[in-house]
C-alpha cells in the first residue's frame, strides 16, 4: 500500500517568523498521526527555519522550485545542493504557476527532475491541463506529453521513488475543484501510462497527488479514488488547523 502524502505549498506567503510559529504548532498537532507523510513547502527564505523547527518530528520540508544548474552566474537561482543544505527533502517542479507565469516547459522540468534526483531530493512533478485544453477534450493528450517530456531519460526505479501531482490548471486558486470522478480518471490514466512506459513497479510505487482547491471538506472524497495518493494543497495549507484537518481526513479516508 502506498502511504498517503499531504504537501502544503505556501507559494509567496509567510515570513521566517511566521513559518517557525506555524511549524512548531503543526508538529505538535501531527505528532501522533501515523501512515501519512506530511510535507510543507515554504518560500526559499524560510526553508532553513522550517527545517530547524521540524527537526525530530514527522514533518518534512520541500522547496517550491530549483535550478537544474549546480552553481554559476545565474542571478536569483537556487541549486539543489543549497536546498539540501538548508534542510529540504522534496522539491516541487513544474507547478502550473511556474509554467504559465515564468515560462517553464516540459524540457526545463525534465532538467530539474534529473538534477533533483542526482542531489537526492525527491521531486514532486506537477502536470495538468488548462480549462481550454479540457474543453477541447485534450486532457489526456496533455498529460501524456507532460509525462513523456518531464520524465524523459528517467529510469523506472527513479520514477518509483518520485511524486507526481495532477493539477488541473483551471482548479488552482479558483475555488473550483475537479470532481472525484474527474480526478480519478486523470490519476488512473497517469498510472496506466507510468505502467506502460516505466514498468509495473514504478507505476505501483509512484505517489500521485491531486492539486487544485483542496480543502478539508473535499479531501475524503478525493482520497476515495483508487489512484489518488494524497494532495498538493495551496491556500488551505496557509492555516495550520485547516492543513491539519486535511492531513487527518486523508488518513481516515485511506484506512
Amino acid at each position: 500500500m502506498r502511504t498517503p502524502l499531504i504537501a502544503g505549498n505556501w507559494k509567496m506567503f509567510k515570513t521566517v517568523h511566521e513559518t517557525t510559529v506555524y511549524v512548531k504548532e503543526l508538529r505538535g498537532l501531527v505528532k501522533d498521526v501515523k501512515n501519512v507523510t506530511v510535507v510543507i513547502a515554504p518560500p526559499f527564505t524560510a526553508v532553513h527555519a522550517a527545517s530547524d523547527a521540524a527537526r525530530n518530528s514527522n514533518v518534512s520540508v520541500a522547496a517550491q522550485n530549483m535550478s537544474w544548474e549546480r552553481e554559476g552566474a545565474f542571478t536569483g537561482e537556487i541549486s539543489a545542493a543549497m536546498l539540501t543544505e538548508a534542510g529540504a527533502e522534496y522539491v516541487i517542479i513544474g507547478h502550473s504557476e511556474r509554467r504559465t507565469l515564468f515560462g517553464e516547459t516540459d524540457a526545463s522540468v525534465n532538467r530539474k527532475v534529473t538534477a533533483a534526483i542526482a542531489a537526492s531530493l525527491t521531486p514532486i512533478v506537477c502536470i495538468g491541463e488548462t480549462l481550454e485544453q479540457r474543453e477541447r477534450n485534450e486532457t489526456l493528450d496533455v498529460l501524456d506529453r507532460q509525462i513523456k517530456g518531464g520524465l524523459d531519460g528517467v529510469s523506472g526505479d527513479q520514477v518509483a521513488d518520485l511524486v507526481m501531482a495532477y493539477e488541473p490548471v483551471w482548479a488552482i486558486g479558483t475555488g473550483r475543484t475537479a470532481t472525484p470522478a474527474q480526478a480519478g480518471e486523470a490519476h488512473a490514466h497517469i498510472r496506466s501510462r507510468l505502467r506502460q512506459w516505466f514498468g509495473a513497479t514504478a507505476a505501483d510505487r509512484c505517489l500521485l497527488l491531486y492539486g487544485g482547491s483542496v480543502k478539508p471538506d473535499n479531501i475524503a472524497d478525493l482520497m476515495a479514488q483508487a489512484d489518488v495518493d494524497g494532495a498538493l494543497v495551496g491556500g488551505a495549507s496557509l492555516d495550520v488547523r485547516s492543513f491539519y484537518d486535511i492531513v487527518v481526513r486523508s488518513r481516515r479516508a485511506a484506512v
